[in-house]
């Protein structure tokens, strides 16, 4: 039997933090002015982040400072030259300085901490020091980057604000189904957007065009019965609802109905011999919190 050819090991290609990378160069270049202001303001930086962020009375601190400056400083960087080469990085550190680097670094990390993590929305999101909380966890998580080791912090930045902006864009359609509710804004601070999104696409199956951001048992049992005895087209409800709603909102609107169309056990078996009571616990499974508290 043939042995099996030798497997060689995957080639792990070094990509240390952008900033170390730019300082790196340095070594090319005479010594002069540009080095001593530079090395200073890294300096100044690392003691501001110290400070503010995790304890400049201990080495501990000062150490994860200085991670975190390396991070940040990179983050912006990479924002500001995308593919750029090293030298670039490091033309930009002497003419911009490490300063502006560090900024836009940490306005990204401060954008992404605005943005949706889930779509339940509690009234602590919106709590200051909840923020501020949020904002210095991200920092450390996105932005700790060890000078010799290799660094992944710009790519985890932009997979977590993609997923953050598809949050949001769900929030957003959610909170304006709510301000068109037909029978009234709802105003709560908290708010489940998927069920808000799961309750409007339920109800307009019934068509006419209604927007039901939030309902309640009784409400429920009559848009059963009303569907078992009219049979409406679905999809004429669905495109009733589709025409209210505005074009920035339509894509999420659309995927939801996409995906309720065969997977909402609930559209499913609304129209079958379904007890009422097995149908409204299916119910509750997609529109959580936004059923009124008081089942009438």
């Amino acid at each position: 039997m043939e042995a099996a050819p030798n497997t060689l090991p995957a080639i792990v290609v070094e990509r240390l933090p952008l900033l170390v990378r730019a300082i790196r160069c340095l070594s090319a270049r005479a010594i002069g002015d540009e080095s001593v202001i530079l090395a200073d303001e890294l300096a100044g930086i690392t003691a501001m982040v110290a400070e503010k962020f995790t304890n400049d009375r201990t080495a501990e601190g000062i150490q994860k400072a200085l991670l975190l400056t390396v991070g940040c400083v990179s983050l912006g960087l990479e924002h500001e030259l995308g593919e750029e080469d090293d030298d670039t990085a490091l033309d930009f550190l002497v003419e911009e300085g490490a300063e502006h680097a560090f900024q836009a670094g940490f306005r990204m990390v401060r954008d992404l901490a605005a943005l949706p993590e889930d779509s339940l929305v509690g009234e602590y999101d919106q709590d200051p020091v909840y923020a501020q909380r949020r904002l210095k966890d991200l920092f450390v998580d996105i932005c700790s980057a060890d000078p010799y080791q290799n660094w992944a912090g710009f790519e985890k930045f932009e997979v977590q604000y993609r997923q953050r902006k598809a949050v949001q864009a769900i929030v957003r359609a959610a909170g304006w189904l709510r301000r068109h509710h037909y029978a009234g804004p709802i105003n709560d601070a908290d708010l489940n957007a998927e069920g808000v999104i799961a309750v409007a696409i339920i109800f307009a199956i019934e068509g006419g065009g209604r927007i039901v951001a939030r309902t309640g048992q009784a409400d429920f049992e009559r848009l059963v019965k009303s569907v078992r005895k009219n049979k409406p087209d679905y999809e004429e409800g669905w495109a009733a609802l589709m025409k209210q709603v505005p074009a920035q909102h339509q894509p999420v609107i659309a995927e939801r109905i996409e995906s309720y169309r065969t997977n909402c056990t609930v559209i499913q078996k609304i129209r079958t011999r379904t007890a009422m009571k097995t149908l409204f616990a299916e119910f509750e499974n997609y529109a959580g919190s936004e059923l009124d508290a008081d089942y009438g």
